[in-house]
């Protein structure tokens, strides 16, 4: 049985434009470009961005907790992650993570950078730069304070910084603060961390490839390194060179998985990283309702591949997304289905390679 596309359609309106804000007219103007179609309404409007109306206040509540923190917390940077920050939210009421950031001190892997300088081998593998950015980084001292606590008194000053300020400030979890603004109705979660170099990051620069370490406040730790500046880097640089085509891609299956009647478990770092994995020749030129079949096809190789699905790893390389995880791999079924029937249902109307 075919989707009601009209009702779908106007599912997804209602999640970017929650309060009826009147769109922009390249908005409007874009989506009167399509036929009467309801599966192409639909498909275009599972692609489109949020209003930068939506966005703006969201980066805008974001904002305004730095803007707090900073007249307490001393020797911190402030940066944002996360979806907003590459454009492929689907909500207008979207949050916001702020990492706040110590720069006490950093982690580094001095191990990976002594046995690169070490090792003829591996040492040809980078260029005399990168050689010296590796030599230089050994010159680093150790951080002779307590780096952990040092976390722990950024978190726990923050708590009662946000909490001075927001009535609605929720400080249980364990890994961030989440603060609600009742003007710009937003929330903004306000996560502690350090910053972590690699020899990667550590031969490139560091910049946008260095990593961050959260801190656990619970647990008293910090989790594994990664990567949400390369990240976003990787996915804004790519979409714009196929004119916004990854990220149309991205949004159309958030925006599927969230209708779908199955409890689909892929985030969102799930499905960047399945989309930015497929070939750009493959999609360069397609037109909105061609990605379709793309993604589709997608779908299917590493639902079907056992080697598609267990080598493909995250934007960054860092991680592998479905090797054992069988788990994942069932609800990346599930999501197959549901563009399945889309696909099948648009290839009932239009012929597509």
């Amino acid at each position: 049985m075919a989707k009601n596309y009209k009702a779908l359609a106007n599912n997804v309106r209602s999640r970017i434009n929650p309060e009826n804000l009147i769109f922009e007219k390249a908005y409007r103007d874009d989506i009167g470009t399509v036929s009467y179609s309801d599966i192409l309404v639909y498909i275009r409007t599972a692609m489109k961005a949020v209003p930068e109306e939506y966005t703006k206040r969201s980066k805008e509540a974001g904002e305004k907790v730095k803007e707090h923190l900073s007249k307490e917390l001393k020797r911190v940077s402030y940066k944002y992650q996360g979806s907003v920050m590459t454009n492929t939210h689907i909500r207008g009421a979207s949050d916001i993570d702020l990492l706040v950031i110590t720069e006490k001190y950093y982690q580094w892997n001095g191990a990976e950078v002594r046995n690169i300088l070490n090792n003829f081998a591996e040492r040809s593998k980078y260029n005399s730069a990168q050689i010296q950015l590796l030599e230089k980084e050994l010159d680093y001292s150790s951080y002779q304070g307590d780096d952990l606590q040092d976390l722990r008194d950024i978190r726990m000053d923050g708590e009662k910084v946000l909490q001075s300020v927001y009535s609605i400030c929720n400080t249980s979890k364990p890994k961030a603060i989440k603060i609600h603004n009742l003007n710009l109705k937003r929330d903004v979660d306000t996560v502690i961390a350090n910053w972590y170099d690699s020899s990667f990051s550590i031969a490139h620069g560091k910049g946008e490839n260095r990593a961050v370490q959260i801190y656990n406040k619970v647990e008293h730790s910090r989790g594994p390194a990664n990567y949400p500046f390369l990240s976003i880097f990787r996915i804004n640089e790519r979409s714009s060179n196929t004119n916004g085509r990854l990220k149309r891609m991205i949004r159309f299956l958030k925006n599927v998985k969230t209708d779908s009647d199955y409890e689909i478990d892929l985030n969102s770092f799930d499905i960047n990283a399945i989309c930015y994995d497929i070939s750009t020749s493959k999609y360069h030129n397609a037109s909105f309702y061609e990605l379709v079949p793309v993604i589709y096809k997608q779908l299917k190789s590493i639902c079907e591949d056992s080697a598609h699905a267990d080598s493909l790893r995250s934007v960054v390389g860092t991680e592998y997304i479905f090797r054992y995880d069988q788990n994942k791999l069932k609800s990346l079924r599930q999501l197959l289905s549901e563009v399945e029937g889309i696909a099948n249902d648009l290839g009932k109307e239009y012929i597509y390679a």
